[in-house]
């Protein structure tokens, strides 16, 4: 409908719409400024974790794994029929060296080098990476008892890994466990749900966002104050507000605040008038619908009409 058609109508911006250009400016802040909240995750001092259970890993009886099994039990069989280092060697044909590691060895440490072939360096042992680095800092440096405290909790790897890992924190050069994260999605969220509906926990972590990135700490209070003044009619308060959103800002705020700022006279009737154009918009999808069903995805050749030639 345009002006000529009904002179004396009033437009009205679409106020979904408006949250969902604003919950996209909010978001894109947040893809922006991860790097804060990641150098924030990084200095916090790790607190001293707790000696709680890991979780038991469910892994696939292997082949290598049941190979393991099998070839321990031959050697100690022969073992125990007094039969030589050599001579099951030869008859199993192994290696010297493999037969005394399997003679040495407990069955469990090495059914857990079996279970980690494959997986990688960072692979089994991950899990465990935090209590281990707490346990060390704490001045257990052994690496046989701290092998033996995450067996404990669940720990299915072997005693190597763990040693490779209390070596790297001996020389410095353990990579540190990464605290993670929340997404932007899941920031934005916490930003546009109304603040009766978050968790404590949700409430918590989105301060401390807040608390360690400026610009998305200004991108929340600008957003909770474009919220208050839709739902409260306040739409003639909005030149005060694109004022505040353009000095300071992160940019995909000002951005946004320029958006309303070019249709401002529709965007104050939005946020002030009761009337929405919910309806409107619902008719209007009605109607694309049905032309997408009947003709969207018909071809030019579907949609010909034909006409019958003449005998």
């Amino acid at each position: 409908m345009s002006r000529s058609t009904a002179p004396g109508a009033i437009e009205a911006a679409d106020r979904w719409h408006l949250l969902q250009n604003l919950s996209a400016a909010v978001e894109k802040t947040c893809h922006q400024h991860r790097s804060c909240l990641r150098k924030h995750a990084d200095q916090e001092a790790p607190p001293e974790l707790p000696a709680i259970n890991l979780p038991v890993l469910q892994l696939p009886r292997t082949p290598i794994v049941e190979r393991t099994r099998d070839r321990y039990g031959d050697v100690h069989r022969l073992l125990d029929q007094k039969w030589t280092i050599s001579a099951i060697a030869r008859h199993l044909g192994l290696d010297r060296k493999t037969v005394r590691r399997f003679k040495t060895t407990p069955l469990d440490e090495l059914l857990a080098s079996a279970r980690e072939f494959g997986v990688g360096k960072q692979g089994l042992i991950d899990p465990s990476k935090p209590y281990l680095n707490s346990r060390f800092t704490a001045g257990c440096t052994s690496a046989q008892q701290l092998f033996r405290e995450i067996t404990e909790r669940g720990y299915q790897g072997s005693v190597l890994a763990v040693r490779r890992h209390v070596a790297s924190l001996r020389e410095g050069t353990a990579e540190p466990v990464r605290t993670d994260i929340p997404s932007p999605r899941r920031i934005t969220s916490w930003i546009m749900r109304p603040i009766g509906t978050l968790t404590e926990r949700e409430q918590d972590e989105l301060l401390d966002v807040r608390t360690a990135c400026p610009d998305i700490a200004r991108a929340y209070d600008l957003a909770r104050c474009f919220h208050d003044l839709m739902t409260n009619r306040l739409g003639t308060l909005l030149p005060d507000w694109i004022d505040q959103a353009e000095q300071g800002a992160p940019a995909p705020m000002r951005s946004f605040a320029g958006f309303l700022r070019q249709d401002l006279a529709a965007v104050t009737a939005g946020l002030t008038l009761e009337w929405i154009s919910g309806e409107v918009e619902g008719n209007v999808n009605r109607v694309k619908t049905l032309k997408r069903t009947m003709y969207g995805r018909a071809s030019f050749r579907l949609l010909r009409i034909h006409i019958p030639k003449r005998a």
